[in-house]
């Protein structure tokens, strides 16, 4: 699903998704449209302007994650700004793109995003690194305590999804199947309780595992 308040950029995003061969089942022009469209039409990745009539992006997100915590996120905006970027991360999107991005770029970003890949442009992935370090000293974020039993395998995987390596290099790295990657994060987040990429890196990220 597409959701831009712009026509013509709508219009293009949309084109270029159908010329690369995916499907395109809903659009909309603000955050009303947006909810009420994810709910009828159900779509696996939704690619989201954050500065939207209201409820905006980050409230759109919210939403759509709690109607869906399958669903994915790929924020599409102008804006590259820190507090903008934090915001949409914290939301539960899975990427963020700023609308400079080249066509490439986008369909590679939401092929990577439907997979369940964490994508940023270029830059900001660091950005989010940084505030998830900084919420991990004392005094940070308390949210996430316990520590649920992992697999050896799979605190590897962890670790590598930390270093925001993508399930195809996870792979061939430690020369399994990608299906078998997935199945290992899955296992992962379901006993963290947890919903997707962004959380699972923040949670290793603050016991350190990405500079293991």
């Amino acid at each position: 699903m597409v959701v831009d308040d712009h026509p013509m950029w709508r219009d293009a995003v949309e084109r270029d998704l159908q010329a690369a061969g995916l499907q395109v089942v809903a659009v909309a022009a603000d955050g009303t449209q947006a909810l009420a469209r994810f709910a009828a039409a159900r779509p696996q990745v939704v690619v989201l302007d954050l500065q939207i009539p209201a409820p905006n992006g980050v409230e759109v997100t919210k939403q759509v994650l709690q109607q869906d915590p399958s669903a994915r996120v790929l924020i599409l905006s102008a804006s590259g700004e820190q507090d903008d970027v934090l915001e949409a991360v914290k939301a539960g999107a899975t990427g963020y793109l700023v609308k400079s991005a080249s066509r490439e770029e986008l369909l590679d970003a939401v092929r990577r995003v439907a997979r369940g890949d964490s994508v940023f442009t270029p830059g900001l992935a660091g950005l989010v690194l940084g505030e998830f370090r900084r919420l991990s000293e004392p005094g940070g974020d308390p949210s996430i305590t316990g520590n649920p039993e992992l697999t050896e395998r799979e605190t590897e995987v962890l670790k590598m999804v930390a270093k925001g390596m993508s399930y195809k290099q996870i792979a061939e790295r430690l020369v399994l199947s990608h299906r078998t990657v997935q199945n290992h994060v899955q296992n992962t987040l379901r006993k963290l309780q947890m919903h997707n990429r962004v959380e699972l890196t923040r949670y290793a990220i603050e016991r350190g595992l990405d500079e293991d």
